[in-house]
C-alpha cells in the first residue's frame, strides 16, 4: 500500500510540473513585450501596462477568441507590425497572458 501511495504521489506531482512549465506565463509577456516592442512607444504607448489596459479582460479574452489577436495588437502598435509577424506561438501566448492579466480591469504591473 506505500508502495503504490508514493508512486500516486510521484506521478501528481510530476504532471503537475509538467503543466506548469507548459503554461504561459504573464512574466514572461511583459519581459518580452519590454524586450521586442520598444517600438510601441512611437504609437503613444509608454509601457507595458499602457498596452495591456486598452482593453478589459472580457474583450482581450473575446479577441483572442475571434482569432483578431495580433490585428488588435497591430493596431495598438503599428511600428511593432514586423515584431508581431515574427513572434513565435509561446510568445504570443505570453504576451496575451500579460495583456488579459493587466487589462484596465485587471492587476497593476509592478513595472514596465
Amino acid at each position: 500500500m506505500r508502495k503504490v501511495t508514493s508512486i500516486v504521489l510521484a506521478v501528481v506531482l510530476a504532471m503537475s510540473a509538467f503543466t506548469t512549465v507548459a503554461s504561459a506565463d504573464a512574466k514572461k509577456g511583459q519581459k518580452y513585450y519590454l524586450k521586442k516592442l520598444k517600438v510601441c512607444k512611437k504609437d503613444g504607448l509608454k509601457n507595458a501596462a499602457i498596452f495591456a489596459s486598452k482593453n478589459d479582460r472580457a474583450t482581450w479574452a473575446s479577441i483572442k477568441e475571434s482569432g483578431k489577436l495580433m490585428d488588435t495588437w497591430k493596431e495598438l502598435c503599428p511600428s511593432g507590425i514586423k515584431k508581431f509577424d515574427n513572434m513565435k506561438p509561446k510568445h504570443i501566448k505570453n504576451l496575451y497572458d500579460f495583456v488579459w492579466q493587466y487589462a484596465s480591469d485587471g492587476d497593476v504591473p509592478s513595472c514596465g
